[in-house]
């Protein structure tokens, strides 16, 4: 038997002699090896292997009782099934959380990678090169202060007492680069890349290496900006980072506590302009940390957020999809409470543009490259935001770098302010979007 058939067969003989009737287990394991370099020197070795094991109990009246445990031999579910079962007598009974109607049907797809073994001699000599390279790219250019080589493979499974297993392994690998540069009499600039794959052999080390020179010389020749109102680009970065900020606007969980931007009756009216549509589709081909299912157990999918401008979905566990009459979507997050997030975004153009845009020779155009310091400046129940960012002035379709400055809005009506998006988009970690270009921002700048 594979491990999970294993757990499954304990945690059913346990659950008998216990009296336990209904139960259900999520569990994860996530191995890891990580390097950093300092100055072609190693600073940093790590290895690290962590578990966790969450398990529920269903008491007779439909009360659920919730423990978490690292062990999972027979001993170790033997307690954790005894300890959620006393849980499980003073467990909520409002809206208890229930096995997810979608538990038992097929995936999609198996996931079964297979991790990378790369000897840790080899990551700290190919983060050295890379540190290296960077440092050369520009005599300004003296430290590499935050930088990072992992790779990592995780395993996750799902079992319920009425027959319900699942289980997925994935491995990635993934490169930070950070440098900092300092000139006499000038504020010292930073900028960085990232770069993720499944594997160690597709990784591209050289990519991050000229993405992070390139955009930290950039940011050398810097001046102030009038403050004022821009048409901006937003990178696809900043773009997803703004969306995922916001994402309460989808989260059904956040919906029914009445702590999100939409309510029920959201569906089907307009949000945004015609030109965007959003999915999170957390199979897409592109995403690294692609997941068959979620913490109950059910399938994940490709799910329509935003259609041309209209609301179409929101993002579901078994427990709102029943409070509101819809399908489990394969968002949930068991816990203490069953919680909702997004897997992967993918943006995309909705109708077409009545005119095209470039960033060639576009003109009096803030072009903003990274959004900083979401967790203060993001007010998600009211949809303002006020932020600092990296980013250029665009002169005729040149970068001149912005000293300081701070882009500010309402998220709702930055959404229907979007008056264009590229054609072309831009595969990240957290999602796959193109630059987003915005009319009628607030800039507060220098100058």
């Amino acid at each position: 038997m594979t491990q999970v058939q294993e757990i499954a067969a304990i945690a059913r003989e346990k659950a008998q002699q216990l009296g336990i009737e209904k139960f259900d287990i999520y569990g994860a394991t996530i191995d890891e090896t990580s390097v950093q370099v300092d100055q072609g020197n190693p600073k940093q070795v790590k290895a690290s292997n962590r578990s966790s094991v969450t398990v529920r109990v269903w008491a007779q009246s439909g009360q659920v009782g919730v423990t978490s445990t690292t062990d999972i031999d027979s001993s170790g579910l033997e307690l954790a099934l005894k300890t959620a079962q006393e849980a499980s007598h003073f467990g909520v009974k409002d809206h208890a959380p229930d096995f997810s109607v979608a538990a038992t049907q097929p995936l999609s797809e198996e996931l079964s990678l297979t991790p990378d073994h790369t000897p840790i001699g080899e990551l700290l000599a190919q983060l050295t090169q890379a540190e290296a390279e960077l440092l050369a790219s520009h005599e300004a250019i003296g430290s590499v202060p935050y930088n990072g080589l992992a790779q990592r493979s995780a395993s996750r499974f799902y079992v319920n007492s009425q027959g319900a297993l699942r289980q997925e392994r994935r491995a990635s690998n993934s490169i930070y680069l950070y440098s900092k540069a300092d000139q006499p009499g000038k504020k010292p600039r930073s900028s960085g890349a990232f770069r993720v794959s499944n594997t160690f052999q597709a990784l591209d080390i050289q990519g991050c290496v000229t993405e992070a020179a390139e955009k930290t010389i950039s940011h050398l020749d810097y001046q102030g900006i009038p403050s004022g109102t821009y048409l901006v680009v937003l990178s696809p970065e900043a773009f997803l980072s703004l969306l995922g900020a916001f994402s309460n606007i989808f989260n059904a969980q956040s919906i029914l506590d009445k702590r999100s931007l939409s309510t029920p009756e959201s569906l089907g009216q307009p949000l945004a302009t015609e030109l965007l549509s959003v999915y999170d589709d957390a199979l897409h081909p592109e995403n690294v940390s692609k997941v068959t299912f979620d913490d109950e157990g059910t399938p994940t999918r490709r799910v329509c957020l935003i259609e041309k401008g209209v609301l179409k979905g929101f993002l579901h566990s078994a427990g709102t999809a029943k409070r509101l009459q819809a399908e489990p979507t394969g968002h949930a997050n068991i816990g203490a409470k069953v919680t909702v997030s997004a897997h992967y975004y993918h943006v995309l153009p909705g109708t077409s543009a009545n005119a095209d845009y470039s960033l060639d020779t576009a003109d009096n155009v803030v072009f903003i490259d990274d959004l900083q310091a979401l967790h203060a400046g993001v007010k998600a129940l009211q949809g303002s935001f006020s932020l600092p960012f990296d980013g250029w002035l665009l002169r005729n379709g040149e970068r001149h770098s912005i000293a300081s400055a701070t882009v500010a809005g309402d998220f709702l009506t930055l959404l229907k302010s979007i008056v264009y998006l590229d054609p072309v988009a831009k595969v990240t970690p957290g999602g796959i979007c193109p630059h987003v270009w915005v009319e009628g921002l607030s800039v507060t700048g220098e100058g």
